[in-house]
């Protein structure tokens, strides 16, 4: 089958031209050819993540700097317009809809994949780190590991379930909460959080507590949450009190957990690693408690998710600057075409 549009010798990426600094350029790049078991995809939408902010000034550490030339972003969507060799039995076809998250592939046949815990593959490929990302118009990706975008929802809005509510959705299932049940999500306004706490409302009955600066009240709300907290109003006690008093639990992270709860980490702090605050394991045995993490969903999870939002579940709001400064509510999608 031919290509939906006539494919270009050059095309147009964003780089981070200066690692370690807020700074991107717009260049020209020569067109990839997709390798055995690839296809080539034609960007039309990209979501922008924190992560990808942190990525690019250094602000992880224990991370490997990034180089400078490299192309950032991993909530890609776009249509398939080649297929590498090899591909006689693709899950895709020229002419798809498909979508790219931040684990670009995995091996399939470590430990971990063969466990079904895929997004811990020792062997997986990353992109927007390791490997160009979704910050440009055309991108090459493994056949088998592109999320097929489902009729009825708009490229835009599918963009960043691919990283924020992808994750978010793994989360809220590791929690193991029941339908009906509290759940405590910090940073409820943030790019994440305010996709997590509509999922978990909307499309997975939760009672949904926000935490999160008091700015952000009326889009945590709007998104399905029944009550808010505002961290700015209490000290870390008080944050627990709040919570306490909402939700009747014998209960910031830990602290608030009722006997049984569990804690999943989802995002990573910027700067020097940091150490969750009475996890000892007196505690936890004490209390029951489980603490667990999500770096990204499955394959599975992200059609999942994806359908949800299909069924009209997640809304979002509609660079860089403003994820800097931390005055971004919402997410942002950007149009690459």
């Amino acid at each position: 089958m031919a290509p939906t549009k006539e494919i270009p010798k050059k095309y147009k990426a964003a780089i981070y031209e200066k690692p370690g600094t807020n700074s991107t350029k717009v260049v020209e790049m020569d067109t990839p050819e997709p390798s055995t078991d690839e296809v080539l995809i034609r960007l039309t939408h990209s979501g922008v993540c924190h992560s990808d902010l942190a990525m690019m000034c250094g602000r992880w550490s224990g991370l490997p700097p990034i180089k400078p030339g490299s192309v950032g972003g991993h909530e890609g969507v776009g249509v398939v317009e080649k297929l590498g060799p090899g591909n006689e039995h693709s899950p895709v076809k020229i002419g798809d809809r498909v979508g790219i998250n931040w684990i670009r592939g995995i091996c399939m046949s470590c430990e971990a994949c063969l466990s079904g815990i895929e997004p811990s593959c020792a062997n997986k490929t990353m992109i927007g780190y390791f490997t160009p990302g979704t910050f440009q118009q055309y991108v090459v990706s493994p056949s088998n590991y592109v999320t097929p975008i489902p009729d009825g929802l708009s490229s835009d809005q599918a963009a960043p379930m691919l990283c924020a509510g992808l994750i978010g959705y793994a989360a809220l299932r590791k929690t193991g909460a029941k339908s009906g049940e509290w759940v405590a999500i910090i940073g409820a306004g943030g790019g994440l959080g305010h996709i997590g706490v509509q999922l978990g409302s909307k499309g997975m009955a939760y009672r949904l507590i926000g935490i999160d600066h008091g700015s952000k009240k009326d889009l945590v709300i709007e998104s399905g949450a029944e009550a808010f907290v505002d961290f700015t109003q209490f000290d870390d006690a008080g944050i627990v009190a709040e919570v306490q008093r909402i939700t009747g639990a014998y209960a910031q992270a830990l602290a608030v957990l009722g006997r049984g709860g569990t804690l999943v980490c989802v995002g990573i702090p910027e700067g020097e690693p940091q150490v969750l605050a009475g996890a000892s394991p007196g505690a936890s045995i004490g209390r029951g408690i489980n603490i667990t993490s999500a770096v990204v969903g499955t394959r599975k999870d992200a059609i999942e998710v994806l359908d949800f939002a299909r069924s009209g579940v997640v809304h979002l709001t509609q660079v860089f600057e403003d994820l800097s400064k931390g005055n971004l509510q919402g997410r942002v999608v950007l149009d690459l075409e």
